[in-house]
């Protein structure tokens, strides 16, 4: 419950401290956040009175006293600049837990703890997560608000520092996520292609990825959450990480679709989110490709300079109806030398000047590069979609493409 400060008792030259006030306005020039509110939480109501005396009429005029936390909490969702004055805290709480409660509602505020209302002890527990502490007893104004000028210069200051920090951190985090797509296994080669819809960002909602099996063979994963943002990234790698322990594990292509399935419905924030997934494993020995598909896009099958589309049985994709999974094995020939390309749907969902690109216009186009070697295949393919769609928004998805050849010499 929001309570009114009274202001009638005071007379309006006192109000604000007469001639120190008004060298208040100059040293604690608010000008700079125009729209500054001011919130004291505190049950004292003379930690309010006392404040109010110190402060010059626009900032009096937006605080507002909260005698509980919680409440205060839930008036921080406004923008604009907030200083927070944290005053005699209620009975069974402590400064600790009303600061983190405070920065976890208002992380950017400037937040000060108004002094003689905490022991010694206890601010220095939250030193490091308030911008200082202010004498609202025996203060005068222009030095009280010159602590809050100062108090919201810190919080600045410390958010652009904090902000740079955070992307470090963000963008080291996202490389030791992304996938290695590299296999080291005789007899085969990897060319890939892997971009986050997302700009300034390092991770998207695709993922994919390559494991040797203990028989010499090459497990390959591919899939595509839906949705876009930081939460589908985040089960993107779920998914790649748990299907990666599945395969060494030994676990059959089945096994692995349903354990993913059975992890996408545990860790989805939304019931609708869904994942489709194409599993492979391509035995150099027995020169065949063996492939499992839930809802995922078909691939091509590059042979003897040519380019095919390949449709394997479609299956539902993960979560669409969990523990309904109709997906089935399916077997085909891969001689040396042949090479198989997996992508997501971000590279043929884009607009060009006859419309989507579509199945049939990456085709067409991949069948022109066909006499290339695979990196610059991938890299050609890609590079051609994206300028056909350039002049209409380019690719807004995540786009991931992954060719994999089989050929003791490496060939293509």
């Amino acid at each position: 419950m929001s309570i009114p400060i009274p202001r009638s008792d005071v007379p309006p030259v006192d109000r604000c401290g007469g001639h120190r006030a008004r060298e208040a306005r100059h040293l604690g020039d608010f000008s700079f956040c125009r729209d500054l509110r001011v919130i004291l939480l505190s049950q004292d109501e003379q930690d309010e009175v006392h404040v109010r005396r110190l402060l010059p009429d626009r900032p009096a005029d937006a605080l507002v006293r909260h005698a509980s936390v919680e409440e205060g909490c839930r008036t921080f969702a406004t923008h604009g600049p907030l200083c927070v004055l944290v005053g005699s805290t209620p009975a069974g709480r402590n400064l600790t837990d009303v600061v983190t409660r405070i920065r976890r509602h208002a992380p950017d505020a400037a937040v000060l703890v108004l002094e003689g209302t905490h022991a010694s002890h206890a601010f220095r527990s939250v030193a490091g997560s308030v911008q200082g502490r202010a004498d609202h007893r025996r203060s005068a104004p222009d030095e009280f608000c010159r602590k809050i000028w100062v108090a919201l210069q810190r919080a600045v200051a410390g958010r652009t520092v904090a902000g740079e920090q955070v992307a470090r951190d963000n963008a080291l985090l996202e490389r030791g996520l992304l996938p290695d797509l590299t296999l080291r296994a005789d007899g085969f080669t990897t060319a890939f292609h892997y971009a986050p819809g997302r700009a300034h960002t390092l991770l998207g909602g695709d993922f994919c990825g390559v494991v040797r099996g203990d028989d010499g063979s090459a497990h390959v994963v591919m899939g595509d959450v839906s949705g876009h943002g930081a939460a589908a990234a985040a089960l993107g790698v779920h998914l790649r990480l748990a299907w990666r322990t599945a395969v060494l594990c030994g676990q059959s292509q089945l096994e692995q679709l349903h354990l993913l399935e059975r992890i996408l419905t545990e860790e989805r924030a939304e019931e609708e989110t869904y994942a489709t997934v194409v599993s492979l494993v391509l035995s150099p020995q027995r020169r065949t490709l063996r492939t499992v598909t839930a809802g995922h896009p078909g691939f091509l099958h590059r042979y003897r300079g040519k380019v095919r589309w390949v449709e394997p049985p479609p299956g539902l994709p993960l979560g669409l109806f969990p523990g309904q999974g109709d997906w089935r094995e399916s077997e085909m020939d891969m001689p040396d030398g042949d090479g198989i390309v997996l992508f997501t749907d971000g590279l043929y969902e884009g607009r060009t000047a006859g419309g989507r690109l579509g199945e049939e216009g990456l085709l067409r186009l991949a069948g022109r590069l066909a006499h290339l070697e695979p990196q610059t295949f991938v890299d050609a393919l890609v590079g051609g979609v994206s300028l056909l769609a350039a002049p209409f928004g380019g690719l807004g998805d995540d786009v991931t493409v992954l060719h994999l050849t089989c050929d003791a010499e490496g060939g293509g």
